[in-house]
C-alpha cells in the first residue's frame, strides 16, 4: 500500500468503481472482439496484452488504437465506420472470457454491509455495463451504474462520476473513486474526490506514478488501507 500525503481522508458516503481493470479483467473479450473486428478488414490477430494497452477512452478510441497498431491507420470517416461495425462485435464479447478480479464479492459486500452507497463509472457503453454486471450479480450492491454514453465528456473528464454521485445523493467531497488508471485520477481531480487506484489493472504507466491518494495491491486490501489512511488523518 502507497499512500499520498497531498490532502486528508475521510470515511466516504459513497465509493464508485471503475469497470474495466478494477471490478472485472475484460481484456481476453475486448481482445476477442478487437480480432474479429480486424479479421473483417483482413489484418492480423493482435495478442490480448497489446489489446490490454489500448484499453481506456471507449470502444471508438480502442477501434482507432488497434487499427493504428496493426499498420493500417484509420482516417475520421472510415474510423466511424469501423467504429459501427465494432458494436456489435462488441456486445458478442462481454462476458465469455471475463472474470471478476480478485476480492471484488468480498469487498462490495463488506462496504454494502457498512451502509456505503457505490455505483460504476466507466467508458464502457451503458448498456454492455449493465450486461455485465448483470452477469456477475453485481448490481444488487450498486445504487448507480454510468456508462460512457450516459454523457458527453469521457472520463477523464468528471461528467460520468458526477452524475453517479448525483443518483447517489452524496456530494463529491463525501465520496472516494476508485480505479486502475489515470483516467481515473483525472476524473477525480476535476470532480473533487479523493482516489485510490489497484496495481493489476490496465495503465501501461505504474499506478505509483499516477498521482492517486492510495494505492492498494487488490480490492481486498481496500478495507483496511482506508481505515488506517482515516487514522492518521
Amino acid at each position: 500500500m502507497n499512500v499520498g500525503a497531498s490532502r486528508p481522508f475521510r470515511s466516504p458516503r459513497a465509493i464508485l468503481f471503475d469497470l474495466d481493470g478494477t471490478l472485472i479483467d475484460s481484456a481476453p473479450d475486448i481482445a476477442a472482439a478487437v480480432n474479429e473486428l480486424l479479421a473483417g478488414s483482413d489484418l492480423p490477430p493482435l495478442s490480448v496484452d497489446q489489446v490490454k494497452a489500448m484499453i481506456g477512452g471507449g470502444v471508438r478510441k480502442l477501434v482507432e488504437r488497434a487499427f493504428a497498431a496493426s499498420g493500417a491507420p484509420l482516417l475520421a470517416g472510415a474510423l466511424e465506420e469501423a467504429n459501427r461495425a465494432m458494436a456489435p462485435i462488441y456486445r458478442r464479447h462481454l462476458t465469455g472470457l471475463t472474470r471478476l478480479m480478485p476480492g471484488v464479492r468480498e469487498v462490495l459486500t463488506h462496504f454494502h454491509l457498512n451502509g456505503t452507497a457505490m455505483g460504476v463509472v466507466t467508458n464502457k457503453p451503458q448498456l454492455a455495463t449493465r450486461e455485465v454486471l448483470l452477469h456477475f450479480h453485481l448490481t444488487e450492491y450498486l445504487g448507480a451504474i454510468v456508462g460512457g454514453d450516459a454523457v458527453t465528456h469521457l472520463k477523464p473528464a468528471p461528467d460520468a462520476l458526477l452524475l453517479a454521485l448525483d443518483q447517489l445523493w452524496v456530494d463529491p467531497f463525501e465520496a472516494l473513486m476508485v480505479g486502475d488508471s489515470s483516467s481515473d485520477v483525472g476524473a477525480a481531480r476535476a470532480a473533487g474526490m479523493p482516489v485510490v487506484l489497484l496495481r493489476g489493472g490496465y495503465t501501461q504507466i505504474p499506478v505509483e506514478e499516477l498521482g492517486a491518494d492510495l494505492v492498494c495491491d487488490s480490492l481486498l486490501d481496500l478495507p483496511s488501507a482506508m481505515q488506517r489512511l482515516q487514522a492518521a488523518a
